[in-house]
């Protein structure tokens, strides 16, 4: 181990530097681990869980004034009322329900136009003649509208009711800004003093669950999911571990964290106790290997919708995934319906989800997924082969209990009159769509909780 370089003018037997342990010290720490750091961490979990011991032998002795008091001079009456009961409700499952909601959020503003296209229209093709997909090309879907021909890989699920759509759908946010937008949305109220993400109130309706009820897969927790309750980032499930050493010297450490947190009545107490949790699930889930039910395509998007199947099947109690797809502001080249950005994307995402709802297999019965985006893009294209920012777009529904096979909502049109400022009105809200999808598939039926200050209605969508 290297020395730490003496300041110029230190004696040689000057007094160590106080965070820096004396060097019989060193060496009796280093025994404890592969490096300082960890065994400073088993070390402290070692004391601390004596000290817990010793007090829990006084206090099964009996509740005398005088244990209590001597009790709390080690380790703090609170810690010894919570080590009483270490396992907490938060980690068991009430299966309250067994299905999984999975919401896949389209950044960038994705254009419903091209995707859920109104093919017998005669105000799309006047307003896009470079850009609309031609009717003929276009896979029916119901008797006003047909689905882009990339997303082929998916028209079995919509001939067989297992998906479906919800048109000229939006936020009452109409900024056209990506930001104010996504917020709005993610927020699920109109008033910016709603702080916590319209998933995370979810949860709470649901209730406790496992550690792993609600996933985030990616970097970072969408604004969804920002709240009180408890959920976990993953970037994958291979990825999700503790780094460095393998073996029994990470499971040593493992065991002194966990050590470390137990009769610790604390927020960050419990989120560390809930990260330990889900690090041996992972762990057996990745050692175990998966075999999937289709090859899934290459690409972020499909991978992550991978780890979304493999926790289902696997049981583990999920019942909220959020995944993000960007790359859908096409102010530029959005293509025709032989080559383009458009065409690109949808051909991606539906190769990605008809994998995911092979791999499932029966359990697509028991999972909802449902597709958003901060806004849809404007009727008429601009100089640029592209759309620019606009108001109505689409919401995709896939897996069990829907009406599958048509478009749902009200449908406003694209005459002029029907316009909002040259978009797609919003004759459809968002709300309505997932108040629909929460009452029907997961149970939740308080929605003015879910979506304060707005007054649901229902749609069809789901049984």
């Amino acid at each position: 181990m290297t020395a730490r370089p003496r300041p110029h003018g230190l004696r040689e037997n000057a007094r160590p530097e106080p965070d820096e342990p004396r060097e019989p010290a060193r060496q009796a720490l280093a025994r404890h681990g592969p490096n300082l750091a960890e065994a400073a961490i088993r070390v402290h979990a070692e004391d601390v869980t004596t000290r817990l011991a010793t007090q829990r032998a006084r206090w099964r002795r009996g509740f005398t004034r005088r244990r209590v008091i001597a009790g709390a001079g080690a380790v703090g009456v609170a810690a010894l009322g919570s080590q009483l009961a270490t396992t907490r409700v938060a980690y068991g499952d009430p299966a309250a329900t067994r299905r999984t909601l999975v919401v896949v959020f389209l950044r960038g503003g994705m254009d419903g136009l091209s995707v859920v296209v109104p093919g017998g229209d005669p105000d799309l093709y006047a307003a896009r003649p470079g850009i609309a997909v031609p009717a003929a090309a276009l896979l029916p879907a119901d008797n006003r509208f047909g689905l882009h021909p990339a997303l082929a890989p998916l028209y079995p699920l919509w001939k067989a009711g297992t998906m479906a759509a919800v048109h000229a759908v939006a936020s009452p946010d109409a900024s056209r800004s990506h930001f104010q937008a996504q917020d709005c949305l993610e927020r699920g109220a109109a008033s910016v003093s709603v702080g916590s993400g319209w998933l995370d109130r979810v949860l709470e309706a649901l209730g406790p669950g496992t550690t792993f009820r609600a996933v985030a897969e990616g970097s970072s927790l969408p604004r969804s999911l920002v709240g009180a309750s408890e959920k976990l980032v993953l970037r994958s499930i291979r990825e999700y571990r503790i780094d460095g050493a393998g073996g029994a010297v990470r499971d040593r450490t493992v065991e002194a964290l966990r050590a470390l947190y137990t009769g610790i009545d604390h927020p960050v107490a419990a989120q560390a106790r809930n990260a330990l949790q889900s690090l041996a699930t992972a762990r057996r889930i990745a050692e175990a290997g998966y075999d999937p039910a289709q090859p899934y395509p290459g690409g972020g998007f499909a991978d992550q919708l991978r780890d979304v199947a493999r926790l289902v099947k696997n049981q583990v109690g999920l019942r909220v995934a959020a995944i993000d797809v960007g790359g859908w502001d096409m102010h530029t080249g959005l293509g025709t319906v032989d080559g383009g950005d458009m065409r690109n994307q949808l051909t991606s995402v539906a190769e990605s989800l008809a994998a995911f709802a092979a791999d499932l297999g029966p359990a697509l019965a028991d999972v909802t997924l449902v597709t958003m985006s901060e806004f849809g893009r404007r009727v008429a294209e601009n100089g640029n082969a592209g759309t620019d920012h606009g108001h109505g777009g689409v919401m995709l529904l896939l897996g069990g209990g829907l009406v599958g096979g048509r478009v749902h909502g009200r449908w406003p049109g694209l005459a002029e009159a029907a316009l909002d400022h040259g978009d797609v009105a919003r004759a459809n809200d968002y709300r309505d769509v997932l108040g629909e999808l929460l009452s029907a598939r997961l149970g939740v039926t308080d929605l003015p909780k879910i979506f304060p200050g707005h007054t649901y209605h229902r749609l069809g969508v789901f049984r």
